[in-house]
C-alpha cells in the first residue's frame, strides 16, 4: 500500500448517503458545493482572511460563511485568530485541504482546455532544493505539466489502463445486485 493509499484519521463526519456507495459521491458530500470549492481554491492561492475569499469568489457572504463552517467542521479548513479585539479569523488548510490541490489543478486544467479560451490562471513548478539548499543548476520554475503516475509500477496512467473493481457489498459496475430469485 502506498503512501497515498494509507488510511489518514477521518477529519469529516462519516455519511451515509442515496446511490452507489462511493468515495467520489461522500467527497463531493463535503467538497461538491461551488463556493466550497472556491473557497478552498483562494486558500490554496494564499487568501486566507474573509474579505478577500468573499471579493475572489464572488459568493453571497452569508453563502461564504455557511460554507467555511461547513468546511471546518469537516475538517478541511481551520480558523485562527489573527485578532483579539475585535475577534478575527484567518482560514487554513488541513492536511485535508492540501489534499485537495490535485483536485483544483484537474479542475483547471479542464476549465483551460475546454471552457476557456485563455489560460487565466497558471500553476507554476518551481523544482525543490538539493541537499545542499540550492536548486540544480538546470532546475527552473516552469508551468506545470502534471501527469498521473501509478506509484505501483511509476506508469503514466491513461484511461484506456484502467479497470473499475467495485468492493462495495451489494453492488457491481452496473448497479446494486438483485438478490437471486427464491423457489417459493
Amino acid at each position: 500500500m502506498s503512501a497515498a493509499q494509507e488510511p489518514h484519521a477521518r477529519t469529516a463526519p462519516a455519511v451515509t448517503l442515496p446511490g452507489r456507495p462511493c468515495s467520489a459521491a461522500a467527497a463531493l458530500h463535503v467538497v461538491g458545493e461551488k463556493w466550497a470549492l472556491l473557497a478552498v481554491r483562494e486558500i490554496f492561492f494564499g487568501n486566507h482572511r474573509f474579505e478577500a475569499i468573499a471579493r475572489n469568489t464572488g459568493a453571497p457572504r452569508d453563502r461564504l460563511a455557511a460554507r467555511l463552517r461547513s468546511l471546518e467542521q469537516a475538517g478541511v479548513v481551520e480558523r485562527r485568530p489573527y485578532n483579539e479585539r475585535p475577534p478575527r479569523y484567518e482560514y487554513h488548510l488541513t492536511e485535508s485541504g492540501r489534499d485537495l490541490a490535485p483536485v483544483i489543478r484537474a479542475l483547471l486544467d479542464w476549465g483551460d482546455r475546454w471552457v476557456l479560451e485563455d489560460r487565466p490562471v497558471v500553476m507554476v513548478h518551481e523544482p525543490a532544493a538539493n541537499a545542499a539548499g540550492r536548486a540544480d543548476e538546470d532546475a527552473h520554475a516552469h508551468d506545470l505539466d502534471a501527469a498521473w503516475i501509478c506509484r505501483t509500477c511509476g506508469e503514466e496512467v491513461v484511461m484506456n489502463t484502467l479497470t473499475v473493481d467495485v468492493r462495495a457489498p451489494g453492488w457491481d459496475r452496473s448497479g446494486p445486485r438483485q438478490p437471486a430469485p427464491s423457489d417459493d
